[in-house]
């Protein structure tokens, strides 16, 4: 699908965008990748939104296309919520929609709980994590589930802190295989995205894997504030997803607007492994929230 390509100023590097349906009718809908450091590649089948409204990715930087600056002190949830509104601003967004995919998710939910922004028409939470213990509890209980010699090996390693040991990186990607990506073999745009990861983002907020957090992120919790988002909100998930259904359950009824959709046999990237049935329950619900919303 055609599209425009280019970079945005910022006083800590240039950021990567990309616009897709720039002249469509709707209101735009900006993605916010996961990670933290994992490129918007692997989202791309996202852009087939374009039919209807521009579709805008960006690389946060530190991955991907955009900067990566060697200044760990860059990687806060405070600059990766101003990038986002820098990013907003710079291409006139006044009315959008925000699609955030797990990392995402927790940028969405700052981004409007500290800058409480207008022009926010809806929110879609994709494999969301919304709570750090949360979600190390639904990894823990999936790893509780595979073979015993692959959890012997993440178990070892994990104790011995080698996290480069082949083996762990295997039984890592045997993880991966279930609870992230089912696909097989995983499509181009997903090994882009772990190609062009932004590793030193990652471990520095995250950890050395998705169930060791030792990260600048290992206490966020915005569930005690999630009534506090009014605007309408789709979460998503898949039967098999990190995010586990009933830790998605829970998020929805936390807010006051929230409706949820289950993809089956699917997980984490389920919008690649239900892309017809994403598409179609995200493209229904951006037009329904859309129509309902006041204009001004």
């Amino acid at each position: 699908m055609e599209h425009s390509e280019g970079f945005l100023e910022s006083d800590n590097g240039r950021i990567w965008h990309a616009i897709y349906g720039a002249d469509a009718p709707g209101a735009p809908l900006l993605v916010l990748h996961g990670g933290p450091g994992a490129p918007h590649d692997y989202l791309e089948p996202l852009a087939a939104l374009a039919e209807e409204r521009p579709v805008i990715f960006y690389d946060q930087l530190g991955c991907g296309n955009s900067d990566r600056p060697d200044d760990l002190a860059t990687w806060t949830m405070t600059y990766f919520v101003e990038e986002l509104a820098l990013v907003r601003a710079a291409l006139g967004l006044e009315r959008v929609h925000l699609l955030g995919q797990s990392w995402g998710c927790m940028l969405a939910a700052d981004y409007l709980l500290t800058r409480q922004p207008a022009g926010v028409i809806s929110l879609i939470f994709s494999g969301p994590c919304l709570s750090t213990a949360r979600f190390i509890a639904d990894q823990r209980a999936h790893l509780a589930g595979m073979p015993e010699e692959e959890r012997a090996v993440i178990a070892a390693c994990e104790a011995n802190g080698d996290y480069a040991d082949l083996a762990y990186e295997e039984a890592m990607l045997a993880f991966y295989a279930r609870h992230v990506c089912r696909l097989d073999p995983w499509p181009d745009y997903v090994n882009r995205t772990f190609e062009k990861m932004g590793l030193p983002v990652y471990n520095h907020m995250w950890g050395p894997s998705e169930f060791t957090m030792t990260g600048t992120l290992k206490d966020y919790d915005r569930t005690p504030r999630l009534r506090e988002i009014t605007q309408p909100v789709l979460l998503t998930c898949g039967r098999h997803d990190e995010a586990m259904p009933e830790t998605t359950a829970g998020y929805q009824r936390l807010m006051p607007h929230a409706e949820m959709v289950v993809f089956e046999n699917a997980s984490h990237m389920h919008h690649l492994e239900q892309p017809e049935e994403y598409l179609r329950v995200t493209g229904n619900f951006l037009r329904r929230k859309e129509a309902a919303a006041p204009v001004g």
